[in-house]
């Protein structure tokens, strides 16, 4: 799974040219379900995403998450994320889960990320086309790729 996290004044989505959902303060949060997720990384990548801290402090340092401060989230999901460039120009897109594999881990990131003390979460319409705006507040804007889980940190020794 591959979340873009922007720290965010506000932001809104607007679903197939009509309704428009909007939060703020909080995050914005694109989310791209890859074929090998499953429920347990769609629910931990919510509480890490919630939890990060990135916001802050009475110092002014990024100490505080948006579940500490009780901010919103909106939540868009975003297949595109999964995108492999490696070769050529057209990006493939086969790493991309499909329904209803993408539909229920989107629904369960979405779930898990309520549990959270947020105070709402508000979503895009999964499959709709949509007009995403934001104001990122810092700039901060974070991915985070559930792969990155198993790869060791740069200066870690393997052994």
């Amino acid at each position: 799974m591959k979340v873009v996290l922007q720290r965010i004044a506000r932001a809104s989505v607007t679903i197939n040219g009509g309704e428009t959902r909007s939060v703020g303060p909080g995050l914005l949060l694109l989310v791209g379900v890859c074929v090998t997720d499953d429920a347990a990384i769609a629910e931990k990548m919510a509480q890490k995403c919630a939890e990060l801290r990135i916001f802050d402090d009475e110092q002014g340092n990024l100490n505080l998450s948006a579940a500490e401060q009780g901010l919103s989230a909106l939540v868009v999901s975003n297949f595109t994320l999964q995108a492999d460039t490696r070769k050529g120009r057209r990006p493939s897109f086969i790493n991309a889960a499909k329904p209803p594999l993408s539909v229920d881990l989107y629904e369960r990131f979405v779930a898990a990320l309520k549990k959270q003390s947020l105070k709402e979460v508000k979503t895009g319409e999964f499959g709709a086309e949509m007009q995403v705006e934001l104001v990122n507040d810092g700039p901060i804007t974070i991915v985070l790729d559930s792969d990155d889980w198993q790869r060791p940190r740069h200066g870690s020794s393997n052994g």
